[in-house]
């Protein structure tokens, strides 16, 4: 019998990933932070297309992480592009200091920033990618306002916090009515928060083009059996 996977997948130069048109986002918050620059080093090799730091300051989610630690870190280990989200009270104040470390885009929470606008409009200044996050209980009308300034809008699959949480199911329709408020924009929309080898091809399907995987990836036997899980479903 012909392995249908490997040989549609051996017809596409770049692999499977190129061919289901999806971007894995790993994040490096389920990894101790001593061990970071090891975890990231293989990660394109293995077909993430982005490194994921999630950044908290313990009073916007209940968790902290040593954010610009962090980022330099990964940006010293590995050539991928740094996704940067800030689960932080104003971030407009830590914009610079996050590019600084290396951030290449970097995503915030609007519940958290009272000048959204000129943040996002400040990230692209100094010519980086800038993006809006949506936790499951904010309206997605809240991101109509600027269309016009995004690159990327994440969806929290989880409440922010903790990596491992369950999944709320809930986040699928959300992808679907986002992707109808984007139109033909060039947006990509990110969910990030309970993505696993169970969910992820719905969640392309719906509309997802770059999907965050935490513990789904550093918490499987390897690495690289992390990440191949998530590509191959």
């Amino acid at each position: 019998m012909i392995d249908i996977y490997n040989f549609i997948k051996n017809q596409y130069k770049g692999g499977i990933k190129d061919m289901i048109n999806v971007q894995i986002s790993p994040s490096v918050l389920s990894v101790d932070i001593d061990k970071i620059g090891d975890a990231v080093k293989n990660l394109e090799k293995y077909g993430a297309s982005y490194v994921h730091c999630d950044c908290l300051d313990g009073v916007f989610a209940p968790n902290t992480s040593d954010g610009i630690r962090m980022v330099k870190i990964c940006k010293a280990n590995s050539n991928l592009p740094l996704d940067v989200h800030l689960m932080i009270m104003n971030p407009d104040k830590y914009i610079k200091d996050y590019v600084d470390a290396g951030a290449d885009i970097i995503t915030f929470h609007e519940s958290a920033c009272t000048k959204t606008a000129e943040t996002l409009d400040f990230i692209h200044s100094l010519g980086k990618k800038a993006g809006l996050v949506l936790n499951p209980d904010i309206d997605l009308n809240t991101v109509k306002n600027y269309l016009d300034k995004v690159d990327v809008i994440m969806l929290m699959g989880v409440f922010p916090g903790f990596s491992g949480q369950k999944f709320i199911p809930e986040t699928m329709d959300r992808v679907s009515k986002l992707k109808e408020i984007i139109g033909d924009r060039n947006i990509k929309i990110e969910v990030d928060g309970g993505v696993k080898s169970n969910n992820i091809r719905e969640l392309v399907e719906r509309g997802c083009d770059i999907c965050v995987g935490g513990s789904s990836v550093f918490n499987a036997p390897s690495i690289k059996e992390g990440l191949e899980a998530l590509l191959n479903a």
